[in-house]
């Protein structure tokens, strides 16, 4: 597959259709339903919020790093704190180990042709922190606000690359990603951290975020593959549709990099490894 690394570099991101096919995205969106309806939320749960993403980074959200937890939307609660619509509905998103502890996810996460992939975006040896399953439920599917993934993975020097995979055809009804082409050359504007025990999410530029006015949607089918420099600032709206936009996501950074200890994501007894099988 040939990839134009001289395009990631101009525009911070590259767009590549067809990259996943009918059956690897089934096979995934299957496990992901078994994962949900396995999951008993008295065990322990969370609600994700990039609003407020600091007051709640809980115990539960702050261990997922080397577990399969599910974290229901925002939106998913009345007033009282009752769900309104049933579990399969009311899940935001499964985080964040499944690319290292599921076979399935294994298998989708990894391969030579992601590590081609990875080699064009710069990324010669590259670690997965992370893996994300992301809903975006119908009606309720929360706004995901203007952000930069560099803020949650801080390396030195910045190597953070996200894989971003449409399950689902994603356009502006149902919330398809925005990004501002070019600016993954701006500063790094926030930065989430954990200090003793407490997460916190720092403001440290002040360049404001793009508005939508400059930014230009994301709208892809489902089997593509959007990988972005960590630096880039990118957006997704409400998903007010009738129609779910279900995606995936992996983190990675460069092994030759530091990873900063007060990152959020830290790994205990779960080794790190690329993308090659």
């Amino acid at each position: 597959m040939a990839l134009d690394a001289t395009a990631f570099v101009r525009d911070g991101f590259l767009v590549i259709p067809g990259f996943k096919n009918a059956g690897e995205i089934a096979r995934l969106r299957a496990r992901a339903e078994e994962i949900v309806n396995a999951f008993d939320p008295s065990e322990g749960s969370g609600v994700f919020s990039t609003r407020d993403q600091a007051r709640r980074s809980d115990e539960y959200f702050l261990e997922s790093g080397s577990r399969v937890r599910c974290f229901f939307e925002e939106e998913a609660f009345d007033e009282p704190g009752h769900l309104v619509t049933d579990k399969a509905h009311a899940i935001n998103k499964i985080g964040h180990a499944m690319h290292d502890l599921d076979p399935v996810f294994e298998a989708f996460s990894h391969g030579e042709a992601l590590a081609g992939v990875a080699r064009t975006a710069g990324l010669d040896s590259p670690l997965v922190y992370q893996s994300m399953y992301i809903f975006k439920q119908p009606r309720i599917g929360g706004e995901v606000k203007w952000h930069q993934d560099g803020s949650f993975f801080v390396t030195d020097p910045p190597s953070v690359t996200a894989f971003w995979f449409a399950l689902e055809d994603a356009n502006r009804e149902n919330g398809c990603l925005w990004v501002e082409r070019g600016g993954h050359r701006g500063p790094l504007r926030e930065r989430f951290f954990v200090r003793g025990g407490e997460a916190m999410l720092e403001r440290i530029d002040p360049t404001p975020w793009p508005t939508l006015d400059v930014a230009t949607p994301l709208e892809v089918e489902a089997g593509t593959l959007v990988v972005f420099s960590g630096s880039l600032p990118h957006y997704s709206g409400p998903n007010r549709s009738s129609k779910s936009r279900h995606a995936y996501t992996l983190h990675a950074v460069d092994a030759k990099a530091r990873y900063v200890p007060e990152n959020w994501l830290q790994r205990d007894t779960l080794p790190l490894r690329g993308f090659a099988t």
